[in-house]
């Protein structure tokens, strides 16, 4: 089996910042606050660099669409969107969330960390999960735009 290296090297990124976030939560439940804010920096960047591949994949390349069974393209597309929701949703708790820390607003960061942190376990989770499903258990399908990779068209 070959694995496309850009999707594996974003896939690798985006679990790498969940492993991070959860040390940085780790550290900071230990009251060790400054190996938190390096950590969960760290995290960030990770996030970032999948972003960035992503991203670049995304408008130079074109997104895979999915080449498995028929009958169940309909369960990996509900999967995607849902996924591309909380990815979403947990890049924009992010961002906010490390404003606050950095902007010390402790007790607001303290409020949405745990939240935001929660959010990005599931997306890396389900990022992994699409991942598997485009390039592991099935080969991918062609590769085209964003919209023709969702739907299909």
């Amino acid at each position: 089996m070959s694995l496309p290296l850009l999707p594996t090297l974003s896939t690798i990124f985006i679990v790498l910042s969940a492993i991070l976030v959860a040390a940085g939560w780790i550290l900071v439940v230990k009251g060790k606050v400054e190996a938190h804010k390096k950590t969960m920096f760290a995290a960030a960047v990770a996030a970032l660099t999948f972003f960035i591949i992503y991203a670049s994949r995304t408008i130079f390349v074109g997104n895979t669409a999915f080449g498995g069974p028929d009958d169940i393209k309909i369960y990996y597309t509900i999967f995607l969107v849902f996924h591309i929701i909380l990815a979403t949703t947990g890049a924009v708790f992010g961002l906010v969330t490390i404003w606050l820390g950095y902007k010390n607003n402790i007790k607001k960061h303290r409020r949405i960390g745990p939240i935001t942190s929660v959010i990005w376990f599931f997306t890396a989770t389900t990022g992994v999960m699409v991942y598997s499903l485009l390039y592991v258990l099935y080969d991918g399908g062609e590769t085209t735009s964003v919209i023709k990779a969702i739907l299909g068209s």
